[in-house]
C-alpha cells in the first residue's frame, strides 16, 4: 500500500503558508508512536479526540444555561463544534494547518467541569482549601489527554496540539492581540475562535431564554458587527482573516476588536451577573460540586474504580473524578449521597 500520509505531507509543503506548522515537522509526541500510513500526525490527534470518552461527555455538560428545558441551547459539545467550524474557516483562509487547528479546537474544553464555569470555580476553591493548587479547565484538558483518557495511558497527542489546548483560554481579558498564548498560529486561531463563538452564541441563547431582547444589545455593536447571529460571526471572521493575513499574529482590527470587547462586557453585565434564576442555579451547582468533592475526599474508597496509578493522591483523584462528571451524573450522585429516600 502506498503511503498516503507522505503524499499529503508533500501537498502541505506546496499549498500551506510558510507560517503554517507542517505535519511532517511536528515536534512529536510524549511517547514514540509508529506513523500512520494514511493520516498525518495532526489528523490522528483529531481522530483520537473525537473517539475519546471525554469528548462524548461534553454533550451533557453545561455551556451557560444549566439543565435547560429548551432543546436548542448550546452545550459544551455544541460550543466545541462551533469553535472548530470558525477556527477551520480562518485557518483555511490563512493557509495554515487546518488539521492541527481542528484538533486543538475539538480538545480545548475536554477538561471542563459539570455546570460550566460555576463548577470550575467550585473546584478551584475547594482544591485551594486542600492546598492542591487550584483548578483551571485548560490545565485539566491537558491532563485529560495526557493522563486520564484510556485508563491512564492518555491519548499521546502531538506537542503542538497539547500546547494549543493548554494555552487556549483568554478568560475575561480584552480581545487584544498579544504574544501570550499558544506557540503556533493554529493555536492562536482557536484562542480567538473560542471568544467569537461564545460571545455570539451566548447572546443568541440569552435572547432565546428571554433574559435579554435583541434591542438590549448595544446599538454600536449591532451597527459595527451586524444584527443577526450569523452576520456578526461572518463579520468577525472576515476581519480576523483580513487583519491576520501575512502576519505572525492572529487578531481583529481595532474597530471590530472594540465592538467585540463591548459585547463581551455586555454579556458579563447583563446576562452572566444579572440573570437571577440563572445565578440561583449557578450557586446551587457551585455548592453541589463542593459537597461532592468534600465527601469523596473523606470517602475515596467509594469512588468508582479508577486507574490504579491515579489513586495515590486522593485529592487529585477526586478532582479528576468530579471534573469528568456530566451535569446529570453529578446531580444523580448528589441525590444518592445527600437526599433522604422515602421508605
Amino acid at each position: 500500500m502506498r503511503c498516503i500520509r507522505e503524499e499529503y505531507e508533500k501537498l502541505e509543503k506546496r499549498i500551506l503558508s510558510p507560517r503554517a506548522v507542517l505535519s511532517a515537522n511536528s515536534k512529536g509526541r510524549l511517547r514514540d508512536d509508529p506513523k500512520c500510513p494514511i493520516r498525518t500526525d495532526f489528523q490522528r490527534d483529531r481522530d483520537r479526540i473525537i473517539h475519546c470518552k471525554s469528548f462524548r461527555r461534553l454533550k451533557h455538560k453545561t455551556q451557560v444555561f444549566i439543565d435547560p428545558d429548551e432543546d436548542h441551547y448550546r452545550t459544551r459539545l455544541t460550543h466545541t463544534l462551533e469553535v472548530a467550524q470558525i477556527a477551520r474557516t480562518i485557518a483555511r483562509a490563512l493557509r495554515l494547518n487546518e488539521d492541527l487547528t481542528e484538533a486543538i479546537a475539538l480538545g480545548h474544553d475536554l477538561g471542563h467541569t459539570p455546570f460550566g464555569h460555576a463548577g470550575e470555580q467550585a473546584l478551584d476553591e475547594v482544591m485551594r482549601e486542600h492546598g492542591a493548587g487550584g483548578f483551571h479547565h485548560a490545565r485539566q484538558s491537558l491532563r485529560v489527554v495526557d493522563v486520564l483518557e484510556k485508563r491512564g495511558e492518555g491519548l499521546n497527542l502531538t506537542r503542538e496540539t497539547r500546547d494549543g489546548i493548554l494555552n487556549h483560554s483568554k478568560g475575561r481579558e480584552d480581545f487584544s492581540p498579544d504574544d501570550k498564548g499558544p506557540a503556533t498560529l493554529e493555536g492562536k486561531i482557536v484562542r480567538i475562535a473560542d471568544r467569537v463563538a461564545y460571545v455570539n452564541h451566548d447572546i443568541d441563547d440569552a435572547i432565546r431564554a428571554g433574559i435579554i431582547r435583541e434591542d438590549d444589545v448595544p446599538a454600536e455593536c449591532l451597527e459595527a458587527l451586524g444584527r443577526s447571529h450569523s452576520r456578526r460571526i461572518g463579520t468577525m471572521v472576515k476581519d480576523i482573516i483580513e487583519n491576520s493575513s501575512e502576519r505572525d499574529a492572529v487578531g481583529m482590527s481595532k474597530p471590530f476588536r472594540d465592538a467585540t470587547n463591548r459585547l463581551k462586557e455586555f454579556l458579563y453585565d447583563s446576562v452572566y451577573m444579572r440573570d437571577e434564576s440563572g445565578l440561583e442555579a449557578l450557586q446551587k451547582a457551585n455548592q453541589l460540586v463542593k459537597e461532592l468533592f468534600r465527601y469523596y475526599v473523606e470517602h475515596t474508597d467509594e469512588m468508582p474504580a479508577a486507574t490504579p496509578d491515579l489513586r495515590g493522591d486522593g485529592t487529585r483523584a477526586v478532582c479528576d473524578f468530579i471534573a469528568g462528571m456530566t451535569d446529570r451524573y453529578a446531580q444523580q450522585t448528589y441525590t444518592e449521597l445527600f437526599l433522604p429516600r422515602g421508605n
